[in-house]
């Protein structure tokens, strides 16, 4: 197990018994970007579910064996086990492959954590020595990535036990460390309730700025995500944050720029006079955070909605540029703010949708202003894009941008493309004030804010979008048979009264996107 080689051909056999491919990322070390995804609550975890990737063949009976057995002669080097790196890994992929089994979970992870499960999950441990021993080893590269995979997939029961026996008391401390901040992240994000996030914030909560000034911004992130999913503290929440970036004695437009440049602002020698940095990449984490904000009420988020707003637009349009700056603002535009303070954000990138577009990552948010916009700003976008229509058309997101929001159609027929336009917005207007939250004055805006936090929401709102596309399609295609028939049958009856077949040719006119469009397919994105 201690071994590179042997920890692999380990590996190997506990996936082949759990039914996993042998070359699963997920039992091999994660991304962590997908991990850090889950935790904010921007990805719902598959491990143990069932889109995980799994042979038909699995023997579970025989992997259990293979685990009690493994521990069983491994019991007297456990200690050793714990804090070397490749002997960690064969845990961590048992422990993986026992998720959702309970019973099994309770008997193996005390034995890695080298205590007795009774007194765990009794909340008290009998020797203070080994609580301060297991804080000690969660600073230990091996041992910290081997308990976040325990608090992830440890049961409701063991993980409270957990939880109030060795962490109470020694979150800050973890939280300032290294390698602990990562393990604190994890218990955080698998919070299962209340009472829970009511100590993680008596420690942490007053704690938001020295974190940040520490480094340690996925701390926080993590409680702001546990917040919102707990739906507990979220005013706290936004009230630390804000704090601890912006003093009382200045206005709250510094507290988004300063989100977005973490590391720039707080290790700027005179905070005070701190100003935007230009060509300077804006911070991940920031960034996140910011998105996990503007996902709550916006009666709560009044002074990012206000230091949003309030920016420059040479500073707007460098946030839009940048991937992290311009998913910050696709959040603000899904979130439920009210659609006047949206089109104040949008109306600063006017004239710069074109440049904007040419960005990969800008180019979502040219299809996402696009969308919550106004007629006018809609036909502001699509003349930027005309500007840019043949350059666009060769990056690799242009087609697609290009396609969506009907650029060819806007420069060959504007009033057609106009009047498609207001018709799509009525029939999104209609299916909002009939399914729309009626506790809000931005129906559209709350329905969208909610659907966010739902994977199937957001599905439900993307097949509606279509089927409304191909309703207003279908009606013009239709209007267009109907003008062909009855000219087909005018030529027919002018051809039996006499009429010369030229002339009855003449009579005839191909109208804009003829009924002969239905024998083609139209391919629509998801």
């Amino acid at each position: 197990m201690c071994n590179c080689y042997g920890s692999h051909v380990l590996r190997g056999l506990l996936c082949l018994c759990g039914g996993v491919p042998i070359n699963s990322p997920e039992f091999h070390g994660g991304k962590p970007s997908t991990i850090l995804a889950e935790r904010l609550n921007l990805k719902i975890s598959q491990m143990g579910g069932n889109d995980s990737p799994r042979l038909q063949q699995k023997f579970p009976g025989l992997l259990k064996f293979l685990v009690s057995e493994m521990l069983k002669c491994a019991s007297e080097e456990i200690k050793i086990m714990q804090v070397d790196q490749y002997s960690s890994l064969v845990l961590q992929t048992a422990l993986k492959l026992l998720a959702g089994h309970n019973q099994e979970l309770l008997q193996v992870i005390p034995i890695v954590l080298c205590c007795k499960k009774e007194n765990l999950i009794e909340g008290s441990f009998v020797e203070k020595k080994a609580v301060s021993n297991i804080v000690d080893l969660m600073k230990e590269p091996a041992f910290s990535h081997l308990m976040e995979v325990i608090l992830d997939v440890a049961p409701e029961s063991l993980y409270d036990g957990i939880f109030r026996t060795i962490f109470r008391n020694s979150l800050f401390e973890l939280s300032s460390h290294s390698c602990g901040n990562f393990v604190v992240q994890a218990l955080i994000s698998h919070a299962r309730d209340r009472e829970q996030m009511e100590l993680i914030w008596e420690e942490l909560g007053p704690k938001f700025k020295d974190l940040l000034e520490m480094g340690r911004p996925g701390v926080v992130a993590s409680i702001v995500a546990a917040s919102q999913r707990l739906h507990t503290h979220e005013h706290q929440c936004c009230q630390a944050l804000s704090a601890s970036v912006c003093l009382q004695s200045e206005s709250p437009r510094c507290i988004v720029p300063r989100m977005l440049f973490l590391d720039s602002y707080f290790n700027c020698g005179d905070r005070s006079n701190w100003s935007w940095p230009n060509g300077v990449k804006m911070h991940v984490m920031g960034s996140l955070i910011l998105q996990l904000v503007f996902k709550f009420q916006s009666e709560l988020i009044q002074p990012y909605i206000e230091s949003l707003t309030s920016m420059e637009v040479d500073c707007v349009f460098e946030a839009a540029k940048d991937t992290g700056g311009a998913r910050v603002i696709e959040a603000f535009l899904d979130s439920n703010a009210s659609r006047k303070q949206k089109q104040r954000l949008m109306a600063k990138l006017r004239g710069h949708f074109g440049e904007l577009a040419m960005h990969a990552s800008g180019s979502f948010t040219v299809e996402k202003c696009f969308t919550a916009s106004n007629m006018s700003l809609r036909e502001a976008i699509a003349s930027d894009l005309l500007a840019v229509q043949a350059e666009l058309s060769k990056a690799k997101q242009g087609p697609y941008l290009l396609r969506k929001l009907d650029i060819d159609g806007y420069a060959k027929w504007p009033d057609q493309w106009r009047s498609k336009q207001a018709s799509k917005q009525s029939t999104y207007k209609e299916f909002y004030a009939a399914f729309g939250s009626s506790k809000t004055k931005s129906p559209k805006s709350e329905f969208l804010s909610n659907a966010s936090k739902n994977t199937s929401h957001i599905k439900d709102v993307k097949k509606m979008r279509e089927e409304i596309d191909h309703l207003l399609v279908s009606e013009k295609y239709a209007k267009h048979a109907m003008v062909d028939n009855a000219k087909s049958k005018k030529v027919r009856r002018n051809g039996v009264a006499g009429v010369s077949e030229e002339a009855a040719e003449h009579g005839i006119k191909r109208p804009f996107l003829s009924v002969d469009m239905k024998e083609k397919k139209r391919h629509r994105n998801v």
